[in-house]
């Protein structure tokens, strides 16, 4: 081994003063692995060395370093933690391919590391979007209070955010809902044709029934469709549109003084209300209908204690 190029690495396997002597004798013996078997330059190796420094920092701090005690939640917290920081491709790239290398080394150490792989298998999936707009509490009270000044179809459009909001639909499920799709004795609603391609069935709310009751009874024009939504005017007779509930919403969004609103604001709302609540990622994907938990991990970066560990396994684990 060439021990002056060693002597060189040494400064930057040391990026924090406060690092343990187990973290700092770690990192180098990780840049030799870097140096000698991967044959990496050293700026290369200092970045990957910042990365790793932070992670083994943040998990055994001044205790000897034990990889068999890092679990999979921790790896996704220090990700979501370093994402917050910053939440550029590069940076998200760079964080995962640290953790991959790294745990690729631990492997060659006789470390069994396939629940931590598995973690970090899909930050760049996560496209490294920003968290979503999400309304606050005393937003969504307002959002919905606003319909009591509406100027016309205020049922209508009271009932349509329920859904979006309660239930998390899309527009197009909204659009699509059936008179039938309401089980009113067990307090059920069955979704079809869903982006999933599945037949979903979900507890309907006891707020969301009352307000999809009072304007099948008080406001929706009388017609032989059996959509739940339908046109108020024109050609009343029709289903209204995916469009036509996107506008509904939009408008609702102007009138507390949202300018850059959606539907999808509200299902992005309830999942962050569920996380908030403390449910799992996995909990998070049932109720939004995601087929993959690759979409759900976005929420992984709400920086919350009760983020809780997915009980199944993770995407790309290949169990």
């Amino acid at each position: 081994m060439n021990h002056t190029s060693l002597h060189r690495a040494a400064p930057s396997m040391q990026p924090s003063s406060s690092l343990s002597r187990d973290v700092t004798e770690e990192l180098r013996r990780y840049d030799e692995h870097l140096s000698d078997v991967r044959g990496l330059a050293e700026g290369t190796r200092h970045r990957l060395a910042l990365i790793i420094g932070r992670l083994l920092r943040r998990k055994f701090a001044d205790r000897p370093i034990d990889i068999a005690k890092l679990r999979p939640e921790d790896i996704r917290r220090f990700l979501a933690d370093q994402q917050g920081v910053n939440r550029s491709p590069s940076n998200a790239s760079q964080l995962a391919s640290a953790l991959r290398s790294y745990f690729r080394y631990r492997t060659t150490c006789g470390d069994q590391v396939g629940g931590l792989t598995a973690v970090i298998s899909n930050p760049v999936h996560w496209k490294l979007a920003s968290l979503p707009r999400a309304l606050r509490p005393d937003e969504a009270d307002r959002l919905l209070k606003s319909f009591a000044t509406a100027r016309r179809w205020q049922k209508r459009g009271y009932a349509i955010v329920r859904c979006a909001l309660d239930l998390g639909l899309r527009a197009g499920e909204i659009a699509r809902l059936m008179i039938s799709d309401i089980d009113w004795q067990v307090g059920t609603v069955m979704l079809r044709g869903t982006k999933s391609l599945r037949q979903d069935i979900l507890p309907l709310p006891m707020e969301t029934g009352l307000a999809l009751a009072d304007y099948l009874q008080h406001e929706r024009p009388h017609t032989c469709n059996p959509a739940i939504f339908i046109r108020c005017q024109g050609e009343c007779d029709q289903p209204i549109s995916s469009m036509a509930i996107q506008k509904v919403i939009k408008r609702a969004g102007r009138r507390i003084g949202l300018t850059h609103f959606s539907a999808h604001a509200l299902r992005h709302t309830l999942a962050c209300r569920l996380v908030e609540n403390g449910s799992s990622l996995k909990e998070v994907a049932d109720v939004l209908r995601h087929r993959s938990l690759n979409t759900t991990l976005i929420y992984a970066k709400l920086d919350t204690p009760k983020l809780s560990a997915v009980p199944l396994p993770w995407p790309g684990s290949g169990s």
